[in-house]
């Protein structure tokens, strides 16, 4: 599970922001949104992120994905650049290193990684973890010169020099040490659990536009168990669908949904279904994800296409059934806001613009109770804007200029 993640210098992102799932003391809906991992660590299921178009909200987790990319994708070429940009609304960022790291729970210890770098370059790395105390794993730094990396271990972590040279011959300067790792066939329990972590728990994020009809389709096709909670998510949302029926010929797949209207089976192709209709058996895969496995799925805009009261839904059908789970999710949906048994305030994050246009992120617990109270009602207080993150509008009137031709 994720304990916090934090970013420096990426994209519109120029200060450290941080997207914490550390649950504060509150105990309201405790049941439902906190995971107990020991007497001192509880982690929030959710992080919602709210904030006007523009604001960085989809930035938060884009900066998320590149890391797990930087991770498990290690470039093959030492000149090949990192394919990113650093904050440009400043004379002096794009010259500056950017910073992305993250703490979380693997195999039940727990990880801290950080790691700086450059268009070209890893400049730092570490690697701790707690086991029970804290523990250094590795560091590594960059000869920018000599294009080479070192790397030292901790003395509590096991490895020979043949380990260690092998891991630094393949760890190129513009490569993460796991990214290295990955290229050889030496054996670290350590960078394993990291490994792993960003491999199967972290999943890819999550856009509008991502089609999963095949991912959905394929899955279902091959294991009934899936296919039948994807059915029971799909009746239970009200799309009067009683059955999923997958017809394979040869390398050719034809998807149809079964809908009962009174007492007679009509079949109806995927194709000709609503765009919502769609959307939601695609979430269906994921939220069977959600309720089976642990796993941490980021979506960008994940009330698209979605009615509110799907929405809720969705979510509440996600909190009720998940453990170890983690949904992070940026959505334009305030109704949920209007509603205090659906949310934690821990759980809402908000993106705002500073007045460099750098993205600001913040939670509602950081507000003191001058701002928000137990009796506040939290979808008026932002829709006013008392919490930023909308847009500051201007006038609806548009000055026309002359056709005339001068």
């Amino acid at each position: 599970m994720i304990i916090n993640f934090y970013v420096q210098n990426f994209g519109s992102i120029k200060d450290r922001q941080t997207l914490s799932f550390e649950a504060d003391k509150s105990k309201h809906l405790e049941d439902y949104y906190v995971f107990q991992v020991n007497e001192n660590l509880r982690l929030l299921k959710m992080a919602l992120i709210y904030g006007s178009n523009a604001s960085g909200k989809t930035m938060i987790l884009r900066a998320l994905q590149f890391l797990k990319e930087l991770v498990l994708l290690p470039l093959e070429k030492k000149t090949e650049p990192l394919d990113f940009e650093p904050f440009l609304f400043d004379e002096n960022t794009p010259h500056e290193n950017t910073i992305l790291g993250i703490e979380f729970i693997q195999a039940r210890v727990r990880y801290e990684y950080e790691v700086e770098f450059n268009q070209k370059t890893i400049i730092k790395e570490e690697l701790y973890n707690y086991n029970p105390h804290k523990a250094n794993v590795f560091k590594r730094t960059t000869d920018i010169e000599k294009q080479f990396s070192q790397i030292t271990f901790g003395g509590k972590i096991k490895g020979n020099s043949i380990f260690k040279k092998t891991l630094e011959a393949n760890t190129l300067w513009n490569n993460t040490v796991i990214g290295g790792f990955l290229k050889t066939n030496i054996e670290s329990k350590e960078l394993t659990d990291v490994k792993n972590w960003f491999d199967n728990y972290l999943s890819p994020l999550i856009f509008p536009e991502t089609n999963l009809e095949n991912a959905a389709t394929t899955v279902a096709g091959e294991l009934n168990s899936v296919k039948n909670t994807i059915i029971q998510i799909l009746k239970k949302a009200d799309f009067n669908i009683s059955d999923v029926l997958i017809k394979k010929e040869d390398a050719d797949v034809e998807l149809k949904f079964e809908h009962t209207i009174k007492g007679k089976q009509y079949l109806l192709p995927f194709e000709y279904e609503s765009r919502g209709t769609k959307r939601y058996y695609m979430f269906a895969l994921l939220l069977n994800a959600l309720i089976t496995l642990p796993v941490g799925i980021p979506i960008d805009e994940i009330d698209s296409s979605l009615h509110p009261d799907l929405f809720e839904h969705f979510l509440i059908t996600f909190l009720l059934n998940s453990q170890q789970s983690q949904l992070i999710a940026t959505t334009h949906n305030r109704e949920i806001l209007n509603n205090r048994d659906l949310f934690r305030n821990d759980a809402i994050w908000i993106v705002d613009r500073t007045e460099e246009c750098s993205t600001e992120l913040y939670s509602l617990v950081d507000f003191d109770t001058s701002v928000i109270r137990n009796t506040s009602n939290i979808y008026n207080a932002y829709k006013a804007g008392k919490f930023g993150g909308v847009p500051n509008l201007g006038d609806n009137y548009i000055e026309k200029e002359s056709n005339e031709k001068g």
